[in-house]
C-alpha cells in the first residue's frame, strides 16, 4: 500500500535535495525545486536567520560606534555585551518568524499543488526582515 502523503508531493525518481543556497539565475538551470515541507521550512528558516543577523548586527554596529565614539576606554567595559544581546534577540526572532512563515508558505504550496523554487524562501526571508523594520517605527497620525 503505497499511498502518497497529503503533505508531501511525490518527487521525481532522480530528485536529490539541493544544497542550501541553491539560488539559480533564471537563464541557467531552473529545475532546482523544493518538494518536501521540511526542505521548504529549512530554507526559509536559514534565509531568515541570515538576514535577521545581518540587519541586527549592522544596527548594533551603528549603535556601538555612536555610543563609544569619543568616550573613554572605561565606557567600553560593558559595551561588548550589546552585540551579544542583539545577536541573541535576532536569533530568537528569526527562529519564530522563519518557522511560522516557512511552515505556512510551504503548506500552502503543497496544498495548492505548486512547485516551490529556491528563490521563494529567500524572498520570504526578506519579507520577514521588512516586516520587522516597518514594525519598528511608531505609527502616528489619526484617521
Amino acid at each position: 500500500m503505497d499511498n502518497p502523503s497529503p503533505i508531501r508531493r511525490d518527487a521525481p525518481p532522480s530528485y536529490t535535495i539541493p544544497p542550501f543556497p541553491s539560488l539559480f539565475w533564471p537563464p541557467q538551470d531552473a529545475s532546482i525545486i523544493l518538494y518536501e515541507l521540511d526542505e521548504m521550512w529549512k530554507f526559509t528558516l536559514f534565509w531568515t536567520l541570515i538576514l535577521y543577523g545581518l540587519f541586527h548586527l549592522s544596527a548594533v554596529g551603528v549603535a556601538v560606534l555612536m555610543q563609544g565614539g569619543g568616550k573613554r576606554i572605561s565606557s567600553w567595559r560593558y559595551l561588548w555585551l550589546v552585540p551579544l544581546v542583539y545577536a541573541l534577540i535576532a536569533g530568537f526572532e528569526a527562529l519564530i518568524a522563519g518557522t511560522l512563515v516557512g511552515l505556512i508558505v510551504g503548506a500552502s504550496y503543497l496544498v495548492g499543488g505548486f512547485t516551490m523554487s529556491t528563490w521563494i524562501p529567500f524572498v520570504w526571508g526578506w519579507v520577514n526582515v521588512l516586516v520587522l523594520v516597518v514594525s519598528s517605527f511608531r505609527i502616528q497620525g489619526g484617521l
